[in-house]
């Protein structure tokens, strides 16, 4: 089956794979739609960052070059032998971290996680095998195509809770990224009075406008903090650094209210310099978040079939899975107009 397989940095290569054995507690989904994550692109720029290339990966057993492709929905084709919640025919997200399950879920991927499309074959494909626990099926009223937006909005939904926001807060996003642009979504369906949003780019900054933002700064053109306070002099309640760079970490703790939280949703590919006294003058506290539990994926899915959560305003582009180089990761290294990028496989909705 044809596939986008990465092999190295700026080396995906569109190649035939066969489609692994499947197991008996396992799925096979046919893939109709497929996004590609920021994380996908760190792997791309300047990976591995998360794929398995010099052992074999603890939980997948699989080592590159591997099948990109974490963020997929599709139909179930085959189920294995011991699965009992899904038949064939079935329209699912699938939820692609693996775990040990050692640990109540709130801290169950701290005790190590990986990624089915990051550390082993993914849904960039016709075909992908994947555990009857990672599959969620979705309502009527989504699409496939909204299937495919379930795992990065799902990221942001569990931003939030990290951060504790309460109806009423304010908020700074720093990043209009594909993940910032979702934690502006998620941050006005929890409640949030002042969304402000920061990036260098200004189509970035008006489709996060659109989404939800109650204020946009191009901090390539004004002082980060300095513009964040001139709206909320305190600072804000909750920071969400979506950037994954050194300025943006440091702005984002200026911006904070003293005893306020920054939550860390983005991928720092390399470490930075900084010096904790920064919080020690402030108060504010730092969290992260990686990915979501169970029960965030599944009350994600639950969100966006009601309604409650619309992420489809983030799609900018649909490429062929022929394409994904040039209109996929290129693109979203060169053209700040892009946000997300789903890439179609069978296309079914």
């Amino acid at each position: 089956m044809k596939s986008a397989v990465w092999y190295g940095e700026k080396d995906i290569r569109i190649e035939e794979k066969e489609l692994k054995t499947l197991k008996e507690n396992e799925v096979t989904v046919r893939v109709a739609w497929a996004g590609i994550c920021g994380s996908d692109l760190h792997e791309y720029q300047e990976g591995p960052v998360f794929v398995p290339a010099e052992k074999a990966d603890p939980l997948t057993g699989e080592i590159a070059p591997i099948i990109m492709g974490h963020e997929f929905a599709g139909v179930i084709e085959k189920v294995g032998s011991q699965v009992t919640k899904f038949k064939v025919g079935d329209r699912v997200a699938i939820n692609p971290t693996l775990t040990y399950g050692n640990k109540p879920e709130d801290i169950d991927a701290y005790d190590g996680f990986s990624f089915i499309g990051l550390h082993g074959d993914g849904g960039f494909t016709s075909f992908a095998n994947a555990p009857e626990s990672n599959v969620y099926l979705l309502p009527e009223t989504l699409s496939l195509q909204d299937g495919a937006l379930v795992e990065p909005m799902a990221v942001a939904v569990q931003a939030v809770k990290e951060g504790q926001l309460q109806f009423g807060d304010t908020v700074a996003v720093f990043g209009a990224g594909p993940i910032g642009l979702l934690n502006v979504i998620a941050a006005k369906a929890a409640g949030a009075s002042k969304i402000i949003v920061l990036d260098l780019s200004e189509t970035r900054l008006e489709k996060a406008k659109e989404l939800g933002a109650t204020h946009i700064v191009n901090s390539g053109n004004e002082n980060a903090v300095e513009a964040i306070r001139a709206i909320v002099p305190d600072g804000v309640d909750v920071t969400f650094e979506v950037a994954g760079v050194a300025p943006t970490f440091k702005q984002a703790i200026d911006a904070t209210k003293a005893r306020g939280t920054m939550v860390i949703v983005s991928i720092f590919a390399r470490p930075i310099e900084w010096n904790p006294i920064q919080l020690t003058n402030t108060g504010v506290k730092i969290t992260s978040s990686i990915a979501y539990t169970p029960t965030t994926f599944q009350q994600t899915v639950d969100l966006m079939g009601t309604g409650q959560l619309q992420p489809q305003g983030i799609i900018t582009s649909q490429i062929q899975l022929d394409d994904i180089v040039e209109k996929g990761f290129e693109a979203l290294t060169n053209d700040k107009t892009q946000a997300k990028i789903l890439v179609e496989l069978s296309g079914e909705k």
